[in-house]
């Protein structure tokens, strides 16, 4: 296999791996050179399709492919991916916040070259966000989140009926969830076999990921745990498992799963109607029990708690007043004692976080071995702007940087959580910070309880600059709690980068707070 260079419109020539015999990785280009691999979301091994994120070299914006991979000479597959590309292509009438646009479907001879190892391609709009495995891959959602994220999925599934398509929500891999929330089909591509029925199961499959973290249908990709069978081989109801989950919600899951024509959820709007009713519902009041006044009812049914009936003198119920009245005056004195503690450490000198004591980073020796010479503080500033910092991938958490900077412990910017350690996936990720004017900055405090991540802090040239073109000033291992990191190299800069080498405990690392001092 030899490499070849191609050159898009308006652009220097790149060198390029193709996709020849099969192989398909980052940096392949497919699609008779115009679209080049970036990173695999995903496989739906029931196709053989390769779910991928790619840069259209023509349109210069990134795009969500669905490669059919196979062998044109296997006249099955052939047929079979056919079938997938003439639906796909009916589904690029619809347009709708569940799913992605679709841009366009090529087959071998129209778009896919006939040595590319494909049987055809899905170009469809990329979806920015979260994948959905990724999203409950640490604790399945509350029902109200879970009923919220899924309506919009399902109202796209309603239009594609309406207009006699099938969507083919039926695969996990094949949805991510927007950084709105709600979630969308990003990878278009139904099976050729595939019916309006298996649409309706793969919503309630979706909920049933959603509400407790297992996967009920037969097919799924290896990585997500299988639902446990209750009798009869059907998945264990959600709340069986999660005592949280309303039993309306609960069962619409498995009645959409049924196959039965008694009891089973046969059309999308049906399911709708259920998650509406969850979501109207989501009340904090929903949390509080009723509270037994203790008044006996008539007969009659008269519910009426004023009366002129004496109440009854009860030994036992005026000793748990008692005790009751003495517990809140107990808790009453702790909160006051509480409130002390706050005042007293809000006009303290004491400038410790509650998260843990504060370490201060040593810096690299000087130029003579000994140690820079640290800049005199001459007190703190306030960035004008943080965002987040990303040079590959989606950025994450993007609407929660400012969180890190508004005074405010409570809350906090973090990563997403990565399978693996950095930088299998990505080099790192990070804050970037923005001045009104260049300044000369004396340290950096970060409040994180994420100990053991490592940071490096870097100037940069622009608000946008590339990882090369930064300078790393200060670098720490950050502990639980409050890390100073003197900045004894700093120039004068107007963007100053909290860079993440490494992430903390669970591949996840936290940001409550970010401190810049500059020097005097």
């Amino acid at each position: 296999m030899t490499t070849r260079r191609t050159e898009f419109p308006g652009g220097e020539a790149t060198p390029q791996v193709p996709a020849a015999d099969g192989f398909l990785g980052p940096g392949a280009v497919v699609g008779a050179g115009r679209y080049r691999l970036l990173a695999q979301f995903g496989a739906d091994e029931r196709v053989s399709a390769a779910l991928w994120r790619a840069r259209d070299g023509q349109l210069r914006r990134d795009v969500a492919l669905t490669l059919l991979v196979g062998d044109a000479g296997d006249q099955p597959a052939a047929t079979a991916a056919r079938r997938t590309l003439d639906r796909a292509a009916h589904a690029a009438r619809i347009g709708h916040p569940g799913m992605a646009r679709v841009l366009d479907v090529l087959n071998v001879g129209s778009g896919v070259n006939p040595d590319e190892g494909l049987l055809g391609m899905i170009v469809a709009d990329w979806s920015n966000g979260t994948d959905l495995l990724d999203l409950v891959a640490e604790r399945p959602l509350p029902a109200a989140t879970a009923a919220r994220l899924l309506e919009p999925l399902a109202a796209a599934v309603e239009v594609a009926h309406r207009a006699g398509l099938v969507l083919g929500v039926d695969h996990p891999q094949r949805i991510r969830v927007t950084p709105e929330g709600p979630l969308r089909l990003a990878f278009p591509g139904p099976l050729p076999d595939a019916t309006l029925r298996d649409d309706i199961k793969g919503l309630g499959a979706i909920l049933y990921l959603l509400l407790t973290g297992t996967w009920p249908l037969p097919d799924g990709p290896a990585t997500v745990p299988r639902a446990p069978l209750g009798p009869g081989g059907l998945p264990v109801p959600p709340g069986m498992l999660r005592l949280q989950v309303p039993e309306e919600l609960s069962l619409a899951a498995i009645r959409s799963l049924e196959d039965t024509s008694v009891g089973g959820i046969r059309t999308s709007a049906t399911l709708i109607g259920v998650l509406d009713r969850v979501t109207a519902h989501d009340q904090p009041t929903e949390l509080i029990n009723r509270i037994d006044d203790g008044y006996d009812r008539t007969d009659d049914g008269d519910t009426t708690v004023w009366t002129t009936r004496p109440p009854a003198r009860d030994p036992g119920r005026t000793r748990k007043l008692v005790i009751g009245v003495s517990a809140l005056g107990l808790a009453t004195l702790g909160v006051l004692i509480w409130i002390g503690t706050l005042l007293v450490g809000f006009f303290s000198d004491d400038s410790t976080t509650a998260g843990g004591p504060t370490v201060v980073a040593t810096q690299p020796a000087g130029p003579n071995g000994g140690p820079n010479e640290a800049p005199q503080p001459a007190g703190p500033i306030q960035p004008a702007a943080l965002n987040v910092y990303n040079v590959k991938g989606d950025p994450d958490n993007a609407n929660r940087a400012k969180s890190a900077v508004d005074g405010n412990q409570r809350t906090a910017w973090k990563t997403s959580k990565y399978k693996q350690q950095f930088p299998v996936f990505k080099p790192g990720i990070g804050l970037i910070a923005a001045f009104a004017e260049p300044l000369k900055f004396a340290s950096v405090s970060i409040d994180s309880p994420s100990a053991g991540t490592k940071v490096e802090i870097r100037t940069a040239p622009t608000d946008k600059p590339q990882l090369a073109d930064t300078k790393v000033i200060g670098e720490a291992t950050l502990g639980a709690g409050r890390t100073e990191i003197p900045l004894n190299n700093a120039e004068p800069t107007q963007f100053v980068i909290i860079w993440i080498t490494q992430l903390g405990d669970g591949n996840v690392s936290e940001i409550a707070e970010v401190g810049f001092v500059r020097a005097g």
